[in-house]
């Protein structure tokens, strides 16, 4: 995606980040980087006001249920896994049902 204007910020690392970006989970100077690209690039502007008002919407359904500890560090686990580049054994992923029994076990 890209409003086809050349950026200081590439769109493509605007939108590998946009969850980082999201979460506050990135430096105060790429997150000031990030809102001057949005206020440049309103494709990108979009894809970030559909991502926030998913997550919003994600909070509000499911943000009660506290996570496991080690649920929690399983999957940041693999993000980290998948983040670094490296694949992730066929017989070491969680499937959907095993992270499901998981938290209604806590």
């Amino acid at each position: 995606m890209s409003c086809g204007e050349p950026h200081e910020t590439d769109c493509s690392e605007v939108l590998d980040h946009l969850y980082e970006f999201l979460d506050r989970e990135m430096p105060d100077a790429d997150c000031t980087k990030f809102e001057v690209h949005f206020e440049e690039c309103s494709p990108c502007l979009e894809k970030y006001g559909l991502e926030q008002a998913v997550k919003k919407l994600v909070k509000r359904c499911c943000g009660h249920d506290d996570v496991p500890t080690d649920l929690r560090a399983k999957v940041m686990g693999r993000i980290e896994l998948i983040r670094s580049g490296e694949t992730v054994p066929e017989h070491d992923v969680t499937t959907v049902a095993d992270i499901s029994g998981a938290a209604t076990e806590g």
